[in-house]
């Protein structure tokens, strides 16, 4: 089996050049990165100080051990006093992965991670924006291959957008569908 990178580069490119009368390689629609968010939400709700920091870094090593890239923390544009939210205060964790990284990241959840969700039947196209970029939600870490259900942690959340180059929809979906991503098919 190829690799995602290589199989991109020998079979899919060729196939969207034929496909939608591309003149160029390199004008063919590429993944240009993957971000996976996570935010800490009611988990850090009424912590304080050492409890607080410990929750923090278990979020931490848990997201680095599935992305393999050190997670950047992310801090609150403004204040909300209804969340009991300050500016500058932490909000969550946020990883960029490009390259090699991200086209094994890619594996990962298209090969292993989606397959292993329970009643699994592809991803839903409205998940694609207008710009061709797929984000998908998991309600917790331990659905990746990485982390280990016996040990005691915290569940949490996480968003992954895939960030594309392609110019709408209908190129996008294409594209995942080459890479190997399934799609649910849509009642009419």
């Amino acid at each position: 089996m190829l690799r995602l990178k290589e199989k991109y580069k020998k079979e899919i490119i060729p196939v969207l050049e034929k496909e939608f009368h591309y003149h160029n390689a390199l004008a063919v629609p590429r993944m240009e990165k993957v971000v996976v968010n996570t935010s800490f939400g009611r988990r850090l709700g009424g912590e304080k100080g050492d409890k607080k920091k410990k929750l923090m870094k278990e979020v931490e090593d848990d997201l680095m051990t599935i992305t393999g890239q050190k997670p950047s923390l992310k801090a609150a544009k403004k204040s909300i006093a209804g969340f009991h939210l300050r500016e500058g205060s932490p909000v969550g964790y946020q990883v960029t992965l490009r390259g090699q990284r991200m086209y094994d990241f890619l594996e990962r959840i298209i090969y292993l991670t989606l397959p292993r969700t329970r009643d699994f039947r592809g991803v839903s196209s409205r998940s694609l924006d207008q710009q061709g970029n797929l984000t998908l939600g998991f309600e917790e870490q331990l659905i990746f291959p990485e982390m280990s259900v016996e040990e005691e942690r915290k569940a949490f959340g996480l968003a992954v957008t895939m960030v594309t180059t392609t110019k709408n929809r209908e190129e996008a979906k294409r594209l995942f569908v080459l890479l190997g991503l399934r799609f649910k098919k849509e009642e009419e």
